[in-house]
């Protein structure tokens, strides 16, 4: 009798044995998909970990029969799986949930796989014309929200150039939710459009896996003598190190170093790939490479349709795969043949940290084991600001080091102008967040036709609304948090769960109309800008604009075009973005960062306020940053003004050695979830009693954590402090015998438990 182990995308620990039948055992090996049954009436797409012969040692199993072979050739290559496995023990997951994060979704039957689309708007055939399009525009004449959208649809598409002899450039195509984005107007008023037939909806497969077919390849760029002199210490590293952190202040060209190693590993018939943290990053970069390297690039993100993704899957595997796949996270799962290089680009950046759900992997961390597991494979890590762990692992030697402080062009370092908003606003010259030093910049640098960026780390209108009689502020009615108000959408939003609320027009409390927003969100901020400077094109950039890959690509286009004056952000504007007509830049609020309740709010925001001050003045003249702050005084305002790395780690390291956090130790949160507050509590202070007999002063709480409910479950939390070297897998069995021993108590049955190892 044959049997064989699957791997099934469920959040269960260990494999599924089956039987095989004896026409499938020829076209079964470790790789293939095989459809197999699971309780009474459930079927599901498995991975076979293992073929063997051996019966497990319980008797009176009954083993279901694999139902059928999906594949002639595996879908996996060991490479893959041996690092699916390794991600399942460190980062503590079911195996099936690194599957499920691993695999598209075309590739698992189980998920109904339909081709993603989004819904397009188009100009209805029968105002195609200049006098049908005049026509239209006076039909809204009474409708001017509608007539406001109309044009500003009419302007993006290129149909305001109509003639007689048609556009004067071809039209262009755009979402719904895009228009939606860049008029703020509600679906309501599209539905209105639509319904007057001026404008009809249409819906679009998302991606292309050809886009570099035929394109006219350049010669990557010539290195100046500073990033030459980089390059040729990263390939001496390299001799005697597989990890290199090449350490670059922004503008100092990496890009073209990246480009030169990709170079040399296609020569010598390896793969490359090249990781970047955010999908804004990636439509950017996509076109600098595409410009060297053609149709040998692939992309790879979860913007991408899934029919791409698993015709990139599939021609990865096949004898002609990309040289080059660019691209975020998921991208690691991707198979690779011969890899030879891996670029993890903005190292530091902590999107590289899968969060929710599991596997809570890094993709820096297992980028490195990927590389160990390839044979000769090398590891490049690039960035301005290293995390700690990385600086660290370079400082001690475990990491090769390599500098490149020179600015390209030799440009010098953006100007940082500190302004204390406290005093000011004790003056009363602060015009809601803006003081008068940034306002002034951003007026000489719109008149001078430069650009703007403003960084605010908060989306939405306002975090919060307040009443202003009794203090009353609306919360989540299934997480222990207030609600974020988004004007354009007239709705109050839960940021956790994603629950929506009508915004109330009375106070539920004291029936007080005195409802007003508290602080400023991204939505408020562009608000203000557009009543500031009404004669400036404002876009804003946050995760409501982007859910998209076209918006994406429109924002990064028409900045870059200088088509917009002033880009209004989240993080995701101080992520390795090249604009060449920045010159001003203004961090809002320093002070919403540095403040954050956790040991790493100051390396976070000295890296935020350092890559998004490296925005400016990277072409042409020097670049101006306005930092406001309440704590003028702070050291790390100092060393962020002084781009003094060096001074920061030093501190840092201090304190992070003397109350035992990373780089010095590792740490391991443990969670509980349960509906009933009063079970989880009593669960976590059981297991935090059986962790305590065996790690001792290691292990802290349980706490509360700071959202101590998300959709509707209670939430208790434990933190482990592990000094380095310590026997991992040791620690792994202490958990897992911890866990059993708590749910062999039939009344914490229910009680979820799970991990985050190396948390950010």
């Amino acid at each position: 009798m044959r049997y064989v182990d699957v791997i099934l995308p469920l959040p269960l620990d260990g494999v599924f044995t089956y039987l095989l039948p004896d026409e499938m055992a020829t076209k079964v090996s470790i790789g293939v998909r095989v459809l197999v049954p699971l309780g009474k009436s459930k079927t599901y797409t498995g991975i076979v970990l293992k073929v063997h012969d051996e019966q497990s040692g319980v008797s009176g199993i009954d083993y279901k029969e694999v139902m059928a072979v999906l594949d002639e050739h595996p879908v996996l290559l060991p490479s893959q799986l041996r690092l699916w496995q390794w991600i399942s023990d460190y980062y503590m997951a079911p195996l099936g949930d690194v599957y499920k994060a691993a695999l598209p979704s075309g590739l698992k039957a189980e998920d109904g796989w339909r081709p993603k689309t989004e819904t397009y708007i188009g100009l209805c055939e029968s105002y195609r014309s200049g006098r049908a399009l005049h026509s239209a525009l006076d039909m809204l004449k009474r409708s001017v929200r509608q007539q406001q959208v109309l044009m500003e649809f009419l302007t993006l598409t290129h149909w305001d150039s109509i003639d007689d002899n048609g556009p004067e450039q071809s039209i262009a195509e755009i979402t719904r939710e895009e228009l939606m984005n860049v008029t703020h107007c509600s679906a309501a008023i599209v539905k209105q459009l639509t319904d007057k037939r001026i404008l009809y909806t249409y819906e679009r497969e998302v991606g292309r896996l050809n886009e570099g077919v035929g394109k006219i390849l350049e010669k990557a760029r010539k290195l100046n003598e500073p990033q030459q002199n980089a390059y040729n210490q990263v390939l001496f590293q390299f001799l005697k190190k597989d990890v290199v952190l090449l350490h670059g202040v922004t503008s100092s060209g990496k890009t073209e170093i990246y480009i030169h190693l990709i170079e040399q590993a296609i020569q010598k018939g390896r793969q490359v790939l090249y990781l970047l943290p955010e999908i804004a990053l990636t439509v950017q970069m996509m076109e600098r490479l595409r410009n060297v390297f053609g149709n040998r690039l692939g992309i790879y993100h979860s913007r991408y349709s899934d029919a791409e993704r698993v015709e990139i899957w599939q021609k990865q595997l096949s004898d002609n795969p990309f040289d080059v796949i660019l691209g975020a996270r998921s991208s690691l799962f991707l198979p690779y043949k011969r890899l030879g290089l891996i670029i993890v680009d903005e190292e530091h950046e902590t999107s590289f940290k899968q969060q929710d759900p599991a596997p809570r992997y890094h993709a820096r961390s297992a980028a490195i084991v990927l590389a160990k597991m390839c044979k000769d494979c090398k590891v490049l890590l690039g960035t301005a600001t290293p995390s700690m762990e990385s600086y660290y692992n370079a400082q001690t030697g475990k990491y090769g080091y390599v500098q490149l402080m020179t600015r390209y062009k030799n440009i010098e370092l953006p100007q940082i102008q500190v302004v204390d908003i406290k005093d000011l606003r004790r003056r009363k010259m602060m015009n809601g967040p803006f003081s008068p030093q940034l306002l002034a910049a951003m007026r000489e640098a719109i008149s001078s036709g430069r650009q703007v960026i403003l960084f605010q780390n908060r989306r939405g209108f306002a975090p919060m609304i307040e009443c202003r009689t009794c203090g009353w502020v609306p919360r989540c009615k299934n997480c222990d948090v207030s609600l974020t108000l988004h004007k354009n959408l007239e709705q109050l939003t839960c940021h956790y769960c994603g629950y929506t609320y009508t915004v109330p027009v009375k106070c539920p409390s004291c029936e007080s109309t005195e409802l007003r927003g508290r602080g400023y969100g991204t939505e408020k901020i562009e608000d203000s800008i557009r009543m500031l400077f009404p004669e400036a094109k404002v876009a804003r950039m946050d995760l409501d604009t982007t859910r998209t890959r076209n918006a994406y690509e429109r924002l990064i286009g028409d900045f870059s075009a200088g088509k917009t004056n002033v880009l209004i952000g989240t993080q995701m504007v101080s992520k390795g973005l090249d604009f060449g007509g920045v010159s001003v830049v203004g961090i809002l609020d320093a002070d919403s960062m540095l403040n954050y309740p956790d040991f790493r709010a100051y390396e976070h925001a000295f890296m935020m306020m350092a890559q998004v001050s490296g925005r400016a003045g990277r072409k042409g003249s020097r670049g101006l940053v306005l930092l406001q702050t309440r704590n003028a005084d702070l050291p790390v305002i100092r060393q962020v003004v002084d781009n003094d790395y060096s001074a920061f780690y030093q501190m840092l390291s201090k304190e992070r050695r003397a109350f035992r956090y990373p780089p010095y130790y590792h740490l391991l949160y443990v969670y509980l979830k349960h509906r009933s507050d009063e079970m989880v509590e009593s669960a976590s202070i059981y297991l935090g009693g059986i962790l305590r007999q065996w790690f001792g002063d290691r292990v802290l709480g349980p706490d509360k954590p700071a959202v101590a409910r998300i959709k509707t479950l209670s939430i208790r939390k434990m933190i482990i402090k592990l000094e380095n070297g310590i026997d991992q897998q040791r620690v792994r069995t202490y958990l897992k015998k911890a866990q059993q021993q708590l749910q062999q108590d039939k009344k914490y049955g229910a009680v979820q438990i799970y991990y985050d190892v190396d948390p950010l």
